[in-house]
């Protein structure tokens, strides 16, 4: 045979070889590859805050070509003092020009970008040399207004005068009390506004025309290059064309319809109200902020337009500016992990910072949990996750110093293979007022807390599978194997209970075929604990080979119904039946968003730790089941959890704006939103989705992935804030190592 022929006959046998192993790959390997999203700069906002010290009357704020902020009040001016992202400074008298604080100025515009303030005397500067001093007489000034060349309109209560260089070039009598006057340069025309019409104004002949009767109107500025108007009424906005005179239709299907303020930042609508200000976007919706995540106070006085982009909201309490900065997903995960480094790790723990003095990050305690498990359980994965992405050196140390913290949950308590809840030092008042769940160890110093529950045993298995396959580290590996063994092995061992130090059962820990089947197959619970069990040993199997957890997935799965329990549709899933006991009609009163995070968890090891490809399958139609269930929560963690079943159809965009649009700041703000009138209500119903549409993550109180997102009201009035190491950087992380986001170049490092 020559070279050539023998070279062709190799050739046919490696494609011959190839398509024969593609042929007999699992599943998985015919999965196609998902188009991951372009890791490109997006803008996210934040809120620097300055409170009043004092109670003061607000009546305007703007900001110079200098970069100077003021805030006028009926006490005189007031300007920032300090304020930082999480640090909020304070306003505080201005005293910078000293003759100004003896003067009681009525208002304050910007002319060429400077500071011009009118008093009862002058329209008057400290620009251009302080030349500027226009006595306007005018009884009772209270607006002024600036046009071209240095001419400024004063309104008093009946009078309105225009002056320049200390000249009046004319005068009239006004109707009715202003609320604003601006000047058109596009039209060369002053508008009016009092709370009954709109008028007309013309510069040269001081010629006043009535353009549009209503009633409580409010507040106005220019759109559209000049040609229009948006009025914001007690009860909505609307918009008025200067050029032909027609008014649109009323919104008042908005946050809060009762404008006070409306504002035109760079194309952009802005409208402050008795509770918040919201932005109008492309789409007609609109960015909402309001509460103490985004505010001092509620009731917004004035919007103005500051430097680099950023808005300045003043309320009746004080100044919020919003700074728009934009950022990678990468940045902002960096910016995330120091977070959790910097305040929320507790013995190796991710924990919550609580007890804090509204918002002070400075003054929390780190506090345990019944979840502390379950909450580092995830982010150990997201940490395992960023070190299989890019071999990162300090992910790998994190998810060592958290995997001892899991370990030591083990060996802090008598009960081989169980899983303490947490461990503090002893002493805690806390602890004595909780003898059920806190226990006294071997060692003097230290308590731990019983009662474990299957939210933490789920989130062990979740992540020492994630460990075991992501981190080719042998002392971590072999450690988070040792664990699930452990783990497994005390529930196999004890009939599929989790037994406390008591030899009881935990009230939670149970998935007996008594218990579970003990439940209707409409109650939750069944389904839940059924999915949750076979996965547990699917993952304890795939990685120890011991044939025991094979065989008790099997039986289960055969004898007792578990395959059938958990391939029930999530549509048949509701209250129980009337002739149910009560353990059942109590768990089954409305849907459990902490289910869903156990059953997603569970979905790691129950579908990539299949036992056969036939399994697979079957797993892949009831995780996707579950998924078109939640999608309308837009939850960005079980979208991701899904892309490793379905590539091609797990809502990727809605994953994306799940990460852009949870807020930096993870303070447990109280936020409220059931007044909003943009909003469609749902009636009650068993999912507990209380609108059509759930609104982003920055405009709700910060939720853990096992909470309910269409909840429109709650939080903890700034007293504590949570990490973003189960919250954000899970899903984040997760869905780099999936495939599903790129990198953004500075964090793509061979392993």
């Amino acid at each position: 045979m020559s070279k050539s022929n023998t070279h062709l006959l190799l050739l046919c046998l490696a494609v011959t070889l190839c398509i024969c192993a593609c042929q007999s790959k699992g599943a998985d390997d015919n999965l196609s590859k998902p188009v991951a999203y372009p890791d490109i700069p997006f803008e996210q906002e934040v809120s620097i805050k300055y409170p009043f010290e004092t109670p003061q009357e607000a009546l305007k704020v703007s900001e110079d070509r200098n970069g100077v902020i003021q805030v006028l009040t009926r006490e005189g001016l007031f300007r920032p003092h300090g304020g930082a992202f999480l640090y909020p400074g304070k306003l505080v008298k201005d005293r910078t020009y000293r003759a100004l604080s003896d003067k009681k100025l009525r208002d304050m515009v910007l002319y060429q970008e400077q500071f011009v303030y009118l008093d009862s005397m002058a329209v008057l500067s400290n620009a251009w040399a302080g030349k500027l001093f226009d006595i306007h007489g005018v009884a009772g000034a209270r607006i002024v207004s600036p046009s071209e060349r240095f001419t400024f309109l004063v309104a008093g209560k009946e009078l309105i005068h225009v002056i320049k260089a200390n000249e009046i070039v004319w005068k009239i009598n006004m109707p009715e009390k202003l609320l604003m006057v601006k000047y058109n340069p596009a039209l060369k025309t002053y508008y009016l506004l009092s709370e009954t019409a709109i008028f007309s104004l013309d510069e040269d002949d001081g010629l006043l025309t009535n353009l549009y009767s209503s009633i409580n109107l409010t507040c106005f500025d220019f759109i559209n290059g000049g040609q229009k108007i948006a009025v914001g009424t007690a009860d909505g906005y609307f918009t008025y064309d200067l050029t032909t005179n027609k008014a649109s239709t009323k919104n008042s299907q908005l946050p809060c319809p009762a404008i006070t303020s409306i504002k035109n930042i760079d194309g952009s609508l802005w409208l402050g109200s008795d509770k918040g200000a919201f932005r109008v976007k492309k789409d007609g919706r609109f960015d909402y902020y309001f509460g103490d995540r985004w505010l001092v106070g509620q009731r917004v006085i004035d919007i103005a337009k500051a430097k680099n982009g950023q808005v300045l909201l003043l309320t009746d309490k004080g100044l919020s500016k919003l700074d728009f900065n934009t950022q990678t997903l990468y940045e902002k995960a960096m910016y995330f992990e120091d977070q959790v480094r910097n305040r929320h790790i507790r013995f190796g723990f991710n924990a919550t910072l609580g007890n804090m003095e509204k918002g002070n990050v400075d003054t929390g305690m780190l506090k345990d949990s019944d979840n502390d498990g379950l909450w580092t359980a995830m982010y150990l994965a997201g940490q395992a996750f960023r070190y299989g992405v890019n071999g990162d050196a300090e992910a790998l140390e994190n998810c060592r110093e958290s995997l001892d913290a899991m370990e030591r949950l083990y060996t802090i308590n008598p009960v081989e293979g169980f899983p303490s809840r947490s461990f503090n030092r002893s002493g805690y008042k806390e602890h004595l007022s909780d003898p059920e769940r806190w226990q006294r160890s071997d060692h003097p110093e230290w308590d731990w807390k019983a009662t474990t529950s299957s939210d933490e045993a789920i989130g062990h298995v979740f992540a020492f599978g994630v460990l075991a396959e992501v981190v080719k580290v042998p002392a971590i590996r072999n450690k988070a194997i040792q664990l699930l063994d452990a783990l497994m092995q005390h529930v196999v061992d004890h009939d599929y209970y989790l037994v406390d130090y008591d030899g009881k059962p935990t009230l939670w820990g149970k998935w007996n075929p008594d218990y579970v089947n003990g439940f209707p197959p409409m109650v939750g619970d069944r389904k839940l604990n059924s999915s949750n069990i076979i996965a547990m040993l699917q993952t304890a199997y795939h990685f120890t080979k011991k044939e025991i957890y094979k065989e008790k997935a099997f039986e289960l799965m055969e004898d007792h119904g578990y395959l059938q329990n958990l391939m029930v549709p999530m549509e048949d899933i509701g209250k129980a039946t009337e002739d149910s006991d009560d353990w059942a009609e109590m768990l089954s009163q409305s849907w459990n968003h902490s289910d869903d995070e156990m059953y997603f968890l569970g979905y790691w090891g129950l579908y990539r730790y299949a036992f056969n490809d036939s399994l697979k399958t079957q797993y892949k139609t009831a995780i996707k089941d579950h998924w078109e269930a939640e999608r309308p929560e837009k939850d960005g963690l079980w979208n991701i959890f899904t892309a490793m079943v379905s590539p091609d159809d797990f809502d990727q965009e809605e994953a994306i704006w799940y990460l852009k649009q949870y807020p930096m700041d993870l303070i447990d703000w109280t936020m409220v939103n059931s007044h909003r009138k943009d909003i469609v209500m749902l009636d009650t119903n068993f999912r507990e989705q209380a609108t059509a549409k759930v609104l982003p993550p920055d405009e709700l109180r910060i939720r853990r992935h096992n909470a309910n997102r269409f909840a429109l009201d709650g939080g903890g009035e700034g007293k504590a804030e949570y990490s973003a190491g189960d919250i954000w950087l899970l899903p984040y992380w997760m869905g780099r190592y999936l495939g599903l986001i790129s990198g953004s170049g500075e964090d793509i490092r061979p392993i």
